[in-house]
């Protein structure tokens, strides 16, 4: 087995943190505890490490070309200083990965990939680069830290002289001061809640850790892990890559359709892509709500009557609701809000319905 790579955070937090392998890293599960963090997040604030993240930087007269090419939203769209939700294809309209595009400069674009598919990632858009363009992999040097919950700004902001309350959704500054370091600052998360990601030198990133969790032991920020992520993600309906998207599943299908543009032009998986957006696509991403005692997990089959009609595909017993839900890839003439399915929860069937998603939506301030 190959051994687990590590991010710069690892000796900060490794005699604190319940560390678990994921995507071929060893990664903090919890700290404090996954309930902890998650109300931690969604009441006050919480920091996680995600320098496990990859980025690659594509530069160069023909790379606004190449991300078209290879991406699904339209790029040509973005201004400098903004971020776009996008996802990559196959011909065949499975997804290759779904990732964040920084508009850095007129011939200047940063990446962000899952982190399981770095290689994989780079390889592809490598392979499809044409003209004048340099595809860079500054993963490694890249420290990646993620401030998520109603007190983000509060906390970050007594770190720096930037006016962070002018970098709004999806937009970013570069160059920014943070207490003896300096990064980039994105208004973006995957937490439901208002946050920011900061991309800074990868030895930088133990004393931003620290600072941050210094500056905000007074706000009740906490440290958090994958765990608390994953329910957090889960209860806000945001895709996860080998969960709800894959080499089998396309974006359309996973409900990501908003970043599918067909009308920018030609791009990989297009044809495929557009036809399930004019025509509706043949599986579709629902919520379950348990009836029945029992959570429905990643691959549990669905059934309607002897039918079986899909598969779980994220499922927990939710620490905002208190309901045991789950999204599942459900045959679209099964799809109608309130239709009764039954999850196969190991060899036993329990009832469900179809329920509204997300399960979870920030309160508007």
């Amino acid at each position: 087995m190959a051994e687990l790579k590590r991010t710069p955070l690892y000796p900060v937090y490794k005699d604190e943190a319940k560390l678990v392998p994921f995507g071929g890293w060893e990664m903090p599960v919890q700290f404090s505890g996954i309930k902890a963090e998650h109300e931690a997040v969604r009441t006050r604030a919480g920091l996680f490490d995600v320098s496990h993240m990859g980025e690659a930087e594509v530069s160069g007269p023909d790379a606004l070309a190449l991300v078209q090419k290879v991406t699904t939203n339209d790029a040509s769209k973005l201004d400098v200083g903004q971020v776009q939700y996008t996802a990559m294809c196959y011909p065949d309209g499975g997804t290759v990965d779904d990732l964040l595009v920084y508009k850095k400069g007129e011939n200047k674009y940063l990446m962000v990939l899952n982190a399981a598919n770095i290689e994989k990632d780079i390889e592809w858009i490598e392979k499809h680069a044409t003209g004048e363009v340099t595809v860079r992999n500054v993963s490694d040097e890249t420290g990646q830290l993620a401030l998520q919950g109603p007190l983000a700004e509060r906390v970050l902001q007594r770190l720096t002289e930037t006016d962070l309350s002018e970098i709004k959704p999806f937009r970013f500054r570069e160059g920014v001061r943070l207490g003896d370091t300096e990064g980039l600052v994105s208004r973006t998360g995957y937490t439901g809640e208002d946050g920011f990601e900061i991309y800074l030198p990868a030895e930088d990133a133990p004393v931003l850790w620290k600072r941050i969790l210094e500056e905000g032991q007074e706000d009740g920020v906490v440290p958090c892990g994958l765990g608390a992520r994953d329910t957090l993600r889960f209860e806000a309906r945001l895709a996860l890559y080998g969960n709800e998207l894959s080499a089998s599943i396309t974006p359309v299908e996973a409900g990501i359709g908003f970043a599918v543009k067909p009308e920018k032009g030609d791009f990989i998986g297009r044809e495929v892509l557009a036809k399930q957006k004019e025509e509706g696509p043949p599986r579709k991403l629902v919520g379950l709500e348990m009836i029945g005692r029992g959570i429905p997990r990643s691959h549990y089959p669905v059934y309607v009557g002897e039918e079986e009609v899909g598969e779980v595909t994220s499922g927990t017993h939710s620490p905002t609701l208190k309901k045991n839900v789950g999204l599942a890839l459900i045959r679209a003439e099964y799809t109608r809000l309130d239709q009764e399915v039954e999850v196969d929860v190991r060899g036993r069937r329990v009832a469900a319905k179809i329920v509204k998603t997300p399960f979870y939506k920030r309160p508007k301030s």
